[in-house]
């Protein structure tokens, strides 16, 4: 079962009261999430501002992008040396 599904700002303004002292289990039962979901933001989201997040986020998807990109040149070099190997 998937739970909820937190933006950028929600996550880092839970991370901003983590870091103000809140206990973590107290956190998590507030929010509703799991110890390993807050140690899991932590490590991704930790330092970060809501500029920084949006921008990684856009970041990611310009990779993602890309990275299709490259995968489909691929498929068609290959598929461009496999006729070229036979003899006509």
């Amino acid at each position: 079962m998937k739970g909820k599904r937190y933006k950028e700002e929600q996550i880092i303004s839970v991370l901003k009261e983590a870091e103000s002292g809140i206990n973590p289990k107290e956190l998590c039962r507030k929010h509703g999430i799991s110890d390993s979901t807050l140690y899991h933001w932590k490590r991704r989201f930790g330092g970060m501002e809501v500029s920084d997040a949006r921008r990684l986020r856009g970041l990611e998807a310009e990779n993602n992008k890309l990275k299709r990109l490259i995968g489909d040149q691929a498929i068609e070099i290959l598929a461009l040396k496999e006729i070229n190997a036979k003899k006509w």
